[in-house]
């Protein structure tokens, strides 16, 4: 029997508790983790492509840092974080239990036609009229989502394809409407009317040196980024939800409704889109746009801040914002060392490229996860009985996922 006050049997086990929490082992697991190698190869790559240019790779990264957090344009950058963090949590929700929403620029367009069309026409006092715009922007956007989830549960159609495919109509409505029924007349732009004065959001910062006002919008994409967190972490249907993500099959074995979840995610979603562009309707210019939604490429940012999170809450909501600040640093990079602000999208791509082959260097054994704690993979062969079949790696993690939870 083992002498239990020795100091060899007092240590804890290898990869117990004490190992687990270790400040060098979270520390580690930061810098070695697929987003933050992603990232900095991403900016390696970027400086590479300046230098080969003849441009200083510092200056052009120092002009972004300066445009985006200085005191003229900070303000700039947060609005611009207002749609792009916005649509990023709209497109985590779905992408969190495995469905990829690619209909967001419909959805966006849909819930600003709404909020303008409510506000334009709405019989009410100015305040009751901005929260009805708001929630009419709420409702088109998801009842537009809604149906990719009823062509694909219904008819067989994949989410991916009717989400992407209902988009072009619905821009093609909008787009026709601001032409012709709702043109402000004698106007040579395609535009709608002004809203009404005091329909509109209110703006904070607009003399404190922060540059352009910022809409209140800002704490409702912040609220329902926190309200998508609590519910994905501390709920039922947020169980379901990481469930599904992990292991389609074990959640339906399990006896998860998976129509009736795609369903009041791409509502959700959908209705997370349409807040967004209700957002953007009643701050500047307090007017609908033909094309001011779909151009800057909102929806296709979101979802690369979505993947760069892995759909993960609070992750999206940073993410978004780091994709918000290189858009408005690439402005002022271009201004000032006369370097294309598309450099800055090129980053972007790089940066989701470098997380895409993650799964070759981090979860398949590869040279990077030996910088990792707990060092190599093990070999899955190795854990295998002998006549047994390989374990899935998605069930297998939603199974243990399952036992934790009804612990």
């Amino acid at each position: 029997m083992p002498d239990l006050s020795s100091p060899a049997a007092a240590k804890p086990p290898k990869g117990g508790a004490a190992a687990r929490f270790s400040p060098a082992a979270a520390a580690r697991t930061v810098v070695f983790s697929p987003v933050t190698v992603s990232i900095v190869a991403g900016f390696v790559v970027g400086a590479i492509i300046l230098a080969s240019t003849g441009a200083a790779p510092l200056a052009a990264y120092q002009a972004i840092f300066e445009s985006a957090f200085g005191s003229d344009g900070i303000g700039d950058t947060l609005n611009k974080s207002i749609p792009i963090v916005g649509m990023a949590v709209a497109l985590a929700i779905p992408l969190r239990a495995g469905l990829v929403n690619l209909g967001g620029d419909g959805q966006l367009v849909l819930g600003a036609l709404a909020a303008a069309s409510v506000g334009l026409y709405s019989p009410f006092p100015a305040p009751v009229t901005v929260v009805l715009a708001v929630l009419a922007g709420v409702l088109a956007g998801g009842l537009w989502a809604s149906l990719a989830a009823l062509l694909e549960n219904a008819c067989g159609v994949p989410l991916l394809v009717s989400s992407l495919l209902l988009s072009y109509p619905a821009v093609s409505l909008v787009s026709y409407l601001i032409r012709f029924q709702l043109l402000e007349k004698g106007s040579g732009i395609p535009q709608s009317e002004k809203l009404p004065e005091g329909v509109r959001l209110p703006e904070f910062a607009q003399d404190g040196g922060l540059g352009t006002g910022i809409s209140i919008g800002i704490f409702l994409v912040a609220a329902a980024a926190l309200v998508f967190a609590f519910v994905e972490a501390r709920t039922a249907a947020g169980f379901e939800v990481r469930m599904t993500g992990r292991g389609a099959r074990f959640s339906a074995y399990a006896g998860v409704d998976r129509p009736r979840l795609t369903l009041k995610l791409m509502f959700a979603s959908g209705g997370l889109a349409g807040l967004v562009g209700a957002i953007t309707v009643l701050g500047f210019p307090f007017r609908l746009v033909d094309g001011a939604l779909t151009s800057p490429g909102y929806t296709w940012t979101g979802l690369l801040a979505a993947l760069l999170a892995a759909a993960s809450p609070l992750g999206t909501l940073v993410a978004g914002f780091f994709f918000a600040a290189l858009t408005i640093g690439g402005f002022g990079m271009e201004q000032e060392t006369a370097v294309p602000q598309q450099l800055t999208s090129v980053l972007q791509a790089v940066i989701i490229l470098f997380l895409a082959v993650r799964t070759g260097v981090f979860a398949k054994g590869g040279w990077l996860r030996r910088f990792r704690p707990g060092g190599r993979a093990p070999d899955p062969k190795a854990t295998e009985s002998p006549g047994e079949a390989p374990v899935d790696v998605p069930v297998e993690a939603a199974v243990k996922a399952a036992v934790e939870g009804g612990r």
